[in-house]
């Protein structure tokens, strides 16, 4: 439904927000980050930890997509050996403690646990393996946050049809219940899929990663629908058989850019952007009604009528289906990066999801770039974003799960800290000054790392790992010294 209360309230927060600074900075408490906030870091298991035959684990689309050897990866890199966490991870945990992060935010290989992709075959090497590098972070007074899912499910499920297949709920809901029985105990958040967008846009629409399909139009609908699907039955799973004895979270995981009108009084360009992006995954979960935006299904549905579709592109949720989905979700997990600025128009190939918004998107050139070619510097949006969120779906807790720079390998690393810092001065003035309730950042990432597509030419990390030596040995950048001294402190230092 189309909100112009919220959407005016972002508006209103974009140009309100410099003068609500300097009534934050004249506040004691700025640039304080609260009493109990959560301050971590975080990796996905591809991107780290190598080892990628070790056992009995099961090739993921990872494994066979970079394999393939012909430049969808840059220098036809791969995640064979990575950052060799898998061997590494006690050197890791020690850096995370000795930075002082309290939580790490990691996820298992599904693969890894279970080889041929269903739950009959559990490997115990690869559930020791989880359970060794939680009982190492908890021994150094370190929460694990585990995500179950980072984008490598096993091959043989992608070549029975992954995420395009309705049969993918019930064969990641039994994963996710071995995860829940073995690590429940231990780990008390967990967040079932990372980035469900990210998943169904490059994955099965564009193509530009793992599993590579281009079904434009199609295939990021149906990935969407059955991601969702695939969250609720996790979270149901959890509620009705462990939660009870655990006491642990399930929270939904949101990729957020954000979008900004270039013109601050369009706001139906805004409205669309949102939900279309936004609304698309958050409204199931987190909305009164539940079900996909109602914007969303009518322009969908208008414009595959106009393509010659004889029902719409996006796929209905049954009744049963819509009760299940809303409200499964303990706490949101939101990674942020970037802005887009929004304004009406035709892009896209047609059809698809970017094409159906009738929006286009693009960037001030005047804006920073980090090395990534979609990354660039707008602190602004991060305040606005978490605005949007906290005004449309009642302010649930939240958790900013990743955010981060990138550059080509710098030890000092000034641009990055200066990326932290901007950015979590936002973060700040949001929740002293806006109110939203965000409980927990965790920045990417603690290590450099298989970049996906990028392979290693782009690096987040504020630990440098040099690829090139058998060791892959760590060395602190300037950026962790930094974080050091603000984690000692509690208190955002100046970038300078």
């Amino acid at each position: 439904m189309f909100d112009t209360v919220s959407l005016r309230f972002c508006v209103f927060l974009f140009l309100a927000t410099a003068a609500n600074g300097e009534f934050a900075k004249s506040h004691e408490e700025y640039p304080r980050f609260p009493p109990n906030f959560v301050l971590g870091v975080a990796t996905a298991a591809y991107q780290i930890e190598g080892a990628w035959n070790v056992s009995d684990k099961g090739e993921s689309i990872w494994d066979r997509f970079s394999h393939y050897n012909d430049g969808r990866i840059f220098n036809n890199d791969t995640g064979d050996v990575a950052s060799n966490s898998y061997y590494q991870y006690k050197e890791d945990v020690a850096l995370i403690k000795k930075l002082g992060f309290t939580s790490y935010r990691f996820s298992v290989s599904w693969p890894r646990i279970l080889p041929t992709g269903f739950a009959n075959n559990v490997s115990q090497d690869g559930v020791n393996y989880y359970h060794n590098l939680i009982d190492e972070l908890l021994a150094n007074d370190i929460e694990p946050l585990l995500t179950i899912y980072h984008w490598d499910h096993p091959q043989v499920l992608e070549d029975a049809g992954g995420w395009l297949s309705s049969e993918m709920v019930d064969w990641f809901g039994d994963f996710a219940r071995v995860v829940y029985r073995e690590y429940g105990a231990k780990v008390k958040r967990f967040i079932p899929i990372n980035e469900p967008t990210s998943i169904c846009i490059n994955g099965y629409t564009t193509g530009i990663d793992a599993p590579g399909k281009k079904l434009h139009g199609i295939g990021e609908y149906l990935c969407i629908h059955n991601t969702i699907k695939a969250h609720a039955r996790a979270y149901r799973i959890y509620e009705n058989e462990f939660k009870s004895k655990q006491r642990g979270q399930v929270g939904y995981m949101y990729s957020a850019f954000a979008f900004m009108p270039e013109d601050p009084n369009d706001v139906l360009t805004a409205e669309i952007a949102f939900e279309f992006n936004a609304g698309w995954t958050l409204n199931p979960i987190y909305s009164h009604n539940g079900d996909y935006p109602e914007l969303v299904k009518s322009i969908v549905a208008e414009k595959s009528k106009q393509q010659g579709y004889t029902k719409s592109r996006l796929p209905e949720f049954e009744p049963e289906w819509i009760e299940y989905i809303r409200g499964a979700s303990d706490f949101l997990a939101v990674n942020h990066y970037t802005t887009r600025l929004v304004k009406p128009g035709q892009s896209g190939i047609v059809p698809s999801h970017e094409n159906d918004q009738s929006v286009v998107q693009f960037i001030d050139s005047s804006w920073k770039k980090a090395a990534s070619d979609w990354l660039e510097v707008v602190p602004k949006g991060f305040r606005y974003i978490l605005g949007e969120l906290a005004s449309k779906y009642g302010n649930p807790p939240m958790y900013v799960t990743e955010n981060g720079f990138s550059d080509t390998g710098l030890l000092h690393d000034f641009d990055r800290i200066k990326y932290f810092y901007d950015y979590l001065k936002e973060m700040l003035l949001a929740i002293y000054v806006d109110g939203v309730n965000v409980q927990g950042y965790y920045l990417w990432s603690i290590i450099d790392n298989f970049e996906w597509r990028r392979g290693y030419s782009e690096k987040f990390g504020i630990v440098s790992v040099d690829f090139n030596h058998v060791n892959k040995t760590r060395t602190l950048k300037d950026s962790a010294v930094w974080w050091q001294t603000v984690l000692a402190e509690r208190n955002l230092v100046p970038a300078e």
